[in-house]
């Protein structure tokens, strides 16, 4: 069950699902599911870092056009400015 939902998760690219049934591994009962358990978790580890990087070049996007708004934005005096 434990195999089937890990895999689920990483057909899925679910990240959270994954850390879910990370905390909750289980004993394996042979040797088989060991193996496709050391393999399903080296996929897992192969998804989240993935999904990281794919974080990481979104969250540098934003920051870049959050900047270029900024200096197409029209600019502020921050002086009290009165004309008598």
């Amino acid at each position: 069950m434990w195999l089937n939902d890990l895999e689920i998760a990483i057909i899925e690219r679910d990240a959270e699902k994954i850390g879910a049934l990370m905390d909750a591994t289980p004993k394996f009962g042979s040797l088989q599911e060991i193996e496709k358990g050391q393999y399903l978790l080296a996929e897992a580890a192969k998804v989240v870092y993935e999904l990281k990087e794919e974080t990481a070049a979104v969250m540098q996007k934003l920051k870049k056009n959050i900047e270029f708004l900024k200096s197409t934005s029209e600019k502020k005096n921050s002086r009290l400015d009165v004309k008598f």
